[in-house]
């Protein structure tokens, strides 16, 4: 059974930084790509930022670009979103999510759907 886990959520002053993990069971990331997306109150869930396979590219949304950095530690089985710079904007659940297949690509124009494994999400409160 696959479980993908978020931690590192909290509430941060605008400009600062946090640091999100997703760790992994049940499921070997260095075989998938893996994807952050986020849902902010009465807003649908949006992608942010993936990362492909083998530390493959990786590809944000336009909104954080420059700002985040995905990143997966595959010993550990886990991915990370280090966010840097952040807005009241950024404020949402943030989730982790698995390719839905193994040896899968991901890009910037990947949908919910191609995601088969998501986390329970982890709240970002960013106060202005």
């Amino acid at each position: 059974q696959v479980q993908l886990v978020e931690s590192g959520g909290g509430l941060v002053q605008a400009g600062g930084s946090l640091r999100l993990s997703c760790a992994a069971s049940g499921l070997i990331i260095r075989r998938y790509a893996m994807g952050w997306f986020r849902q902010a109150p009465g807003k649908e869930r949006e992608f942010v930022a993936c990362i492909n396979m083998s530390d493959g590219p990786t590809y944000y949304a336009d909104s954080v670009k420059g700002r985040f950095t995905i990143s997966r530690d595959n010993p550990k089985n886990t991915v990370y979103l280090q966010m840097s710079s952040l807005i009241p904007e950024d404020t949402a659940v943030y989730y982790c999510a698995a390719d839905r297949r193994p040896y899968g690509a991901c890009s910037r124009y990947s949908a919910l759907s191609d995601f088969g494994s998501w986390g329970q999400g982890t709240q970002v409160t960013v106060s202005s």
